[in-house]
């Protein structure tokens, strides 16, 4: 048994190269696209792989923190900052003058900055951190050498990717890694700064190591009458609302869109012509137009409508027989000029005339009675015509023998 054997061969080979290309498509899209966000370094609130920072963010939440995420200019965040300012940068990556004047704005204002990172350092306003002489590509065990809160937080674990220019007095050096400064703390302005060589202590995969939460939450200070925002903006790019649609949705319609048209192409071109001929149009015949139209009255109760058409045809034509074209008349006045037209019209015209006009304006009438009142009224209708008939043939040969006799005096004259 043939597969579809119900469509034709062209619509079945159609169909299935449709399907395979979907298919294609499909496998295509899963080895290309990323399988997760375990291998983006990025320590971002938004991702929940190995090096992102969800967790801590979403642990700063759940413990009572006034956190929320920005990814809007860094300016804007400046101009309202103050004492009670607690920021975050968690890796950023920016050297716009604008970004590194805001950062400054903020910490003169009071605020509170952790940033980690060498582009974290960069944009301090000390700028003193520096590459380290020694790659590390393991956790180091961070070594206490301060005497200020942040140095007691206990144990904790780094992977060294930034060292810090020592030789400010008033940047103390709270954590070293093989003799490589690691967390650096001082006090610029009305704020105050802490710096990390990296992020590893917020990331995902190592935030429970040790007591790396508690020395994120010594960095931070003090969660009364304060208010926490993590920076998303130097992230890369800034946040908006067409923002969700990039990546793998914006890709996805990119190759979308032009297999969508070869579809339609194949399908429109592959025929030059309908593959039958068009069925003619029906054509109903008169008296099915009449039942149709006697049903349609019915269903709608119009019998009253039916009368009321006739009577105001049966009205006109009157009136045209009469020579009173356009006038305004009831039952009774026109009863009575026809009457002074046609004195030998049906003694019955009146009675009709004034039923037919009872019947037109009533709400609701019999069909059987409406039928009744139409046909007398055409009955008359005709009456009238025939009656006018033998007067307008005198008519004509009054006129034909006044065009005659008027021939011979324009001769004389």
């Amino acid at each position: 048994m043939t597969f579809l054997s119900s469509l034709d061969s062209k619509d079945r080979k159609l169909l299935l190269w449709c399907v395979g290309i979907a298919i294609v498509l499909a496998v295509a899209t899963g080895f290309l696209l990323p399988n997760g966000n375990n291998d983006n370094p990025l320590p971002s609130t938004y991702l929940a792989g190995q090096h992102g920072a969800r967790a801590a963010y979403e642990t700063l939440l759940r413990s009572g923190y006034s956190l929320e995420r920005w990814e809007r200019p860094l300016s804007e965040l400046a101009a309202t900052a103050g004492p009670e300012t607690v920021v975050i940068f968690a890796q950023p990556f920016t050297r716009e003058p604008e970004d590194i004047k805001a950062v400054r704005k903020i910490v003169e204002r009071g605020g509170r900055v952790l940033s980690t990172g060498y582009m974290g350092g960069f944009i301090l306003p000390a700028e003193a951190s520096d590459t380290p002489k020694e790659f590390h590509f393991a956790a180091c065990k961070l070594e206490p050498e301060g005497l200020d809160a942040l140095a007691g937080s206990g144990e904790a674990w780094m992977v060294l990717e930034a060292t810090w220019k020592v030789g400010n007095p008033l940047q103390r050096v709270e954590y070293a890694c093989a003799g490589n400064p690691a967390v650096v703390e001082y006090d610029w302005g009305k704020g105050h700064i802490v710096w990390w060589a990296s992020s590893t202590p917020l990331e995902n995969g190592s935030l429970s190591r040790a007591h790396n939460l508690d020395l994120l939450l010594a960095s931070l200070g003090t969660r009364a009458g304060h208010r926490f925002y993590w920076d998303e903006s130097l992230h890369g790019e800034i946040r908006s609302v067409w923002s969700y649609a990039g990546g793998v949705a914006w890709n996805s319609l990119w190759i979308g869109l032009p297999v969508l048209a070869l579809l339609i192409v194949f399908s429109f071109s592959r025929r030059s012509g309908p593959v039958r001929d068009l069925p003619p149009p029906p054509r109903a015949t008169p008296i099915e137009f009449l039942e149709a139209l006697g049903a349609l009255y019915r269903k709608a109760g119009a019998a009253s409508t039916a009368v009321s058409v006739a009577w105001e045809r049966f009205r006109r034509h009157s009136l045209r027989l009469c020579g009173q074209r356009g006038s305004k008349m009831g039952a009774a006045e026109l009863a009575a000029m026809i009457r002074r037209r046609f004195p030998r019209a049906d003694a019955s015209l009146e009675v009709d005339l004034a039923a037919c006009e009872e019947a037109a304006w009533a709400k609701a009438a019999n069909p059987r009675q409406a039928l009744k009142l139409i046909q007398t009224l055409h009955g008359h209708y005709e009456k009238l015509k025939e009656a006018a008939r033998p007067n307008r043939q005198m008519g004509n040969q009054a006129a034909q023998s006044e065009k005659i006799q008027s021939k011979p005096q324009e001769r004389v004259s």
